[in-house]
């Protein structure tokens, strides 16, 4: 898979000299196409003019020092800036190439297709079975043997089944901050999305429950296409197939993740995986 992404990514301007890298990446493979996206909060530009393919069954991952925007791209994926009053954003997010944003989208069926797992693991105060179970009681399943089903099905997908069957109606507030990660990614796999979105997902972790849910994310590729925001460059490293440098809100560099940590084409990219700044 390397090959395919060091053949896709490879074509950027060499040119030392040249603001931000460019390069033409084949959108036949695309989950995502990103093009000539701005976004603003009130009074404020957050994203400038960003062009981005995010090819289907991949990890990528977004790095880049506080407030470069890594953060707010991830939500426009999944339509969260919605919830934030007094946003807008101009450009195109294509998923599968049908534009996200289009008015005959179903929001609800939007984040469906398109989970997301957030920083500060937020298991509901409920059972582990009834916060795995939650997506699919709101979408209207009712029957029992297909709700254990995908119990059994999600946990273990999550790495997280054989430590949690004995006790599946017990509080997941009891569980570990390692294992009530793990539980909402099983919560948001019940939905059958086709992408997961990752905000840090590791972040809050100890070194341990952080190489569980890095090698949870590298089985879950195999299945979905996954966008990881991290800080940390060994993770984007090790876990991802591709990767995209954002400084205030420009997207400095992107492509295989391998050629971005060894031969980077833009100096800032260097600096900051090199720890120089950031």
């Amino acid at each position: 898979m390397s090959r395919l992404y060091s053949d896709i990514f490879v074509n950027r301007n060499s040119n030392p000299s040249t603001e931000l890298a460019t390069f033409h990446p084949d959108e036949s493979i695309a989950k995502f196409s990103i093009r000539n996206v701005n976004f603003w909060y009130p009074g404020k530009q957050a994203l400038f003019d960003i062009n981005l393919v995010i090819p289907e069954q991949s990890i990528v991952a977004f790095i880049g020092p506080s407030g470069c925007g890594k953060s707010t791209l991830l939500r426009l994926l999944n339509r969260m800036n919605d919830l934030i009053d007094g946003t807008r954003h101009s450009g195109d997010i294509l998923l599968d190439g049908k534009d996200v944003y289009s008015s005959d989208v179903n929001i609800v069926d939007l984040r469906r297709r398109v989970g997301m797992v957030f920083q500060k693991s937020n298991p509901f105060p409920k059972s582990i079975y009834e916060n795995v179970v939650f997506g699919p009681r709101v979408s209207g399943q009712r029957d029992r043997r297909r709700l254990d089903y995908l119990v059994e099905r999600c946990l273990k997908q999550a790495a997280l089944w054989n430590e949690v069957k004995d006790r599946l109606h017990s509080s997941a507030l009891a569980l570990s901050g390692g294992q009530q990660q793990r539980l909402c990614i099983a919560r948001a796999l019940a939905t059958d999305p086709e992408v997961l979105l990752m905000d840090e997902p590791a972040s809050a972790l100890d070194p341990k429950s952080t190489n569980a849910i890095e090698d949870l994310i590298f089985e879950l590729k195999k299945e979905y296409t996954i966008v990881i925001v991290t800080h940390n460059m060994q993770q984007a490293a090790r876990v991802s197939d591709v990767t995209a440098f954002f400084y205030e809100g420009k997207l400095i560099e992107s492509g295989a993740t391998d050629l971005m940590f060894t031969r980077p084409q833009q100096k800032r990219t260097e600096d900051y995986i090199t720890g120089r700044f950031g």
